[in-house]
């Protein structure tokens, strides 16, 4: 073989057999830079699950996050966790004036964000006949209300071609007994993405919705017996439930630019339970 054929060789082995590395994306100058570096984000409910898992891997990418939650001992928990870039901002997603002083503590320390991840939510088995006004209540003043005053709030801190995504459920794609409140209160979110791009268009800002399904978490395991689990592990090809930082993979590739022409989709991430 000669020279160029070696080379050639070389050079479509090393293309195919490299080892990718996820976290070191990019260098200039021979420095590593991470997919958000430079870039703020805001995380409602970010002080667990995917959410938490996300914000971990957001500061690892080089954003500097924001989370908010109800609790501050989790939310504390959760800045231990994380460990450097975090600010962590007590207060529900669902009271506009916690929205507010969310957003001022942004102003006041960054100025503007890049990022906005709505993932606060909140979901429990209501079946069709038992449902109660509050039960409605708590879905749709959570899931629904509050999604809608997070982005809202944040559009004037929000720097142009920004990222907003918020978290949906796959239980708006399937037709899962006993969670249609909740599916409901999900749902609103595909349309809202695709109606809020075109409103947001001349400042180039990206919507979409990250659509996970089972995942095991905290909450999971506080609403779900060993049953109900399994159950829903039956309906995932592989067998197995999600994992956090699965998620969280998904969530940064919509909040870095190698999203940059995705916009109004949502991304369905359930392992396939709603393909088949």
């Amino acid at each position: 073989m000669n020279r160029s054929g070696q080379q050639s060789r070389r050079l479509i082995h090393s293309l195919v057999y490299k080892k990718p590395n996820f976290l070191d994306t990019r260098q200039f100058n021979g420095v590593i830079v991470g997919k958000l570096d430079g870039k703020v984000a805001v995380i409602t409910g970010g002080s667990t699950g995917m959410a938490l898992a996300g914000a971990k891997l957001f500061v690892e990418e080089g954003a500097y996050v924001f989370i908010q939650a109800r609790r501050q001992d989790v939310l504390d928990d959760a800045v231990t966790l994380i460990g450097r870039n975090v600010t962590a901002v007590q207060g529900d997603a669902a009271d506009v004036d916690d929205l507010d002083r969310l957003y001022d503590t942004v102003k006041r320390e960054k100025g503007s964000l890049d990022v906005l991840w709505a993932s606060a939510g909140r979901g429990e088995p209501a079946v069709l006949g038992e449902i109660t006004e509050e039960q409605f209540h708590r879905a749709f003043w959570l899931n629904a209300r509050g999604t809608l005053f997070t982005v809202q709030k944040a559009l004037p801190l929000i720097n142009d071609n920004g990222s907003i995504f918020m978290t949906g459920s796959n239980a708006s794609l399937g037709a899962f007994p006993g969670w249609s409140l909740y599916a409901g209160s999900k749902a609103v979110q595909q349309a809202w993405a695709r109606v809020w791009l075109n409103e947001l268009r001349d400042r180039k800002i990206r919507v979409n919705v990250l659509t996970p399904g089972q995942v095991a978490t905290t909450k999971q395991e506080e609403l779900f017996d060993e049953a109900t689990k399994a159950a829903f592990e039956s309906l995932i090809p592989r067998g197995k439930m999600g994992r956090p930082e699965e998620i969280a993979t998904v969530a940064l590739f919509l909040a870095s630019d190698d999203s940059s022409y995705v916009n109004g989709l949502e991304l369905v991430t359930d392992g396939g339970t709603t393909a088949i």
